[in-house]
């Protein structure tokens, strides 16, 4: 998949991306999103990013909310704003992979109009993975490292060893 293009942002604040972003998913508006000023509001951008997750699972590591076996719970989740949005105006967020081991993944995103490349909100967010019938974590599944391998174009895939090497072996 090839990186997505789109213009670039304006706003000096807002830090130069640091993946190329493979994955995106469009937007939509509602009159009740707005608050009184006629921005969006936050927990509407929340909800979006939470809509970006959702697609990148489905898209790249195949649905990964099947409670019979591993899926990801989110652990830590940083988000800033930038640019207000306003009514009648586009919005497309953007998602990647940044970071993978083995029990967790780390995802990027931005909220962005695409037609300005204005940033609305850039956000980072861990999840781990975690074996929802024991309630316990997990490791990252392996065809989940090499599907965001594939996907984000890493030069080589994470290789993790499936058990802690016993010690006392010889």
């Amino acid at each position: 998949m090839e990186p997505i293009i789109l213009p670039p942002c304006k706003n000096p604040k807002v830090p130069q991306q640091t993946i190329p972003f493979r994955h995106r998913v469009d937007c939509q508006t509602r009159f009740n999103d707005f608050d009184i000023f006629g921005h969006l509001n936050n927990t509407i951008y929340m909800a979006f990013l939470d809509l970006g997750k959702a697609t990148y699972y489905n898209d790249v590591l195949g649905n990964v909310f099947d409670f019979t076996k591993t899926t990801a719970v989110i652990v830590n989740v940083n988000v800033s704003f930038c640019s207000p949005t306003y009514m009648e105006e586009p919005l497309t967020v953007l998602t990647g992979c940044s970071r993978i081991s083995r029990h967790s993944f780390t995802l990027d995103q931005r909220v962005v109009n695409p037609l300005t490349g204005d940033v609305k909100c850039y956000a980072s967010t861990v999840l781990a993975a975690f074996d929802a019938k024991t309630a316990t974590g997990a490791e990252v599944p392996p065809e989940w490292v090499k599907a965001a391998s594939d996907f984000e174009n890493w030069p080589e895939t994470p290789i993790f060893a499936s058990e802690t090497p016993n010690n006392n072996e010889a």
